[in-house]
């Protein structure tokens, strides 16, 4: 049994929590949401003890409420932030498989947001990187640096093209070079679930944008290539001192 009162929301004690999801509980109206929102992933973002405090509850409520599903799955989004929560979040193990189960029901409904639920999908399994940064490949940069000269390369995916090039302060991106897309053969790992969790949503582009993604860039500097994801996963994962 959890003493709410001596767990911590942005407000401070989250002793407002348990009526907040009695609330929710039998009545879907979008001000108790709100609330509810506030307490437990402050601007669809922040979280704190409380939330995952909340998540069986939370998660109970995903067999039939699609909110409780998207404030679940944002919650866990931010698992790798400093919440001071990490021992509420250990003993949510089969709460999260249980979630994942959910999350991935949703997603072959088509549900209009797709993106979001498969951004949490991905939390939910734990590739908080690819949770945070996946875009709609419509107009997406990736920032690296290339493996073999370091010099900075500009990774385009969307509808300006597909590219990597230099980019110039004043000229934009300069010296362009085309991607080459991986094939769906080729993909393993975190990639080939990706695509063929798209593939099978019939979400065409992302599933495209995905080989792009997974696929090889050529430095516009030394003409060296490089794997673009395994690249930028490397220059934006956390350090493990850090």
């Amino acid at each position: 049994m959890i003493d709410w009162t001596q767990v911590l929301d942005p407000l401070g004690s989250a002793g407002r929590v348990p009526a907040l999801l009695d609330q929710v509980e039998h009545d879907e109206g979008a001000e108790a949401w709100d609330h509810l929102w506030d307490a437990l992933c402050l601007e669809g973002e922040t979280v704190v003890p409380a939330s995952f405090a909340a998540l069986p509850r939370l998660v109970a409520l995903g067999r039939r409420s699609p909110e409780a599903l998207s404030l679940a799955g944002s919650i866990m989004r931010g698992a790798l932030q400093d919440h001071g929560a990490d021992d509420l979040l250990l003993k949510c193990i089969d709460v999260v498989a249980q979630l994942r189960k959910l999350l991935d029901q949703r997603l072959k409904s088509r549900p209009t947001g797709y993106l979001h639920a498969f951004r949490d999908l991905l939390a939910a399994y734990g590739q908080y990187h690819w949770s945070a940064v996946l875009g709609d490949f419509a107009d997406d940069f990736y920032h690296l640096c290339c493996p073999c000269c370091e010099v900075k390369v500009t990774v385009a995916i969307g509808d300006y093209g597909q590219y990597s090039a230099i980019r110039d302060w004043h000229a934009g991106d300069t010296e362009k070079r085309e991607l080459k897309p991986a094939s769906p053969e080729d993909l393993a790992g975190t990639g080939r679930w990706m695509y063929d969790t798209a593939v099978r949503d019939g979400q065409d582009w992302l599933a495209k944008g995905l080989t792009y993604l997974f696929g090889r860039a050529e430095c516009p500097h030394c003409a060296s290539t490089f794997v673009i994801a395994a690249e930028y996963t490397a220059a934006n994962l956390p350090s493990p001192e850090e």
